[in-house]
């Protein structure tokens, strides 16, 4: 009987060897490296999933968003750690895997709308380096 590290081992090696196969089967260059080619593959995995065979609205999609951060603090108020990841059968769970989601679920939509987000990533950043402390004294 393998124990528990060995099986998650094994699960996130067939996880990251099937999306790399996904990835060369769709055209990437295997570089799963920069925000724009993940922008991509979560859009095209999602048209894949049949998520795009019915509109869904700009607000319907943000409260998706919305919904993996409740997630996320559901698992905090329930005692899990910010770094826990546990799983259910194969199924990564947790926080990070929560955030995961979201982050995926903005990719997707920049993806389906068109936005580069590399580009507005690396504007905002360099915008957010020129900002006051805290931003002229903000307690939150």
């Amino acid at each position: 009987m393998e124990d528990t590290e060995a099986v998650m081992e094994r699960i996130l090696s067939n996880k990251e060897r099937d999306l790399f196969e996904y990835a060369y089967r769709k055209g990437y260059d295997g570089n799963l490296t920069n925000i724009t080619t993940l922008v991509k593959a979560a859009h095209q995995n999602a048209i894949d999933k049949g998520w795009y065979e019915e509109p869904r609205s700009f607000g319907e999609v943000i409260a998706l968003m919305h919904s993996e951060l409740s997630e996320a603090l559901e698992d905090h108020r329930n005692g899990r750690g910010l770094t826990e990841i546990y799983y259910e059968g194969e199924k990564p769970c947790g926080i990070p895997t929560e955030l995961a989601d979201v982050v995926i679920r903005i990719f997707d939509t920049c993806g389906h709308l068109g936005i580069d987000l590399e580009a507005a990533i690396r504007d905002k950043m360099a915008y957010n380096a020129t900002r006051e402390r805290r931003h002229g004294g903000k307690k939150l």
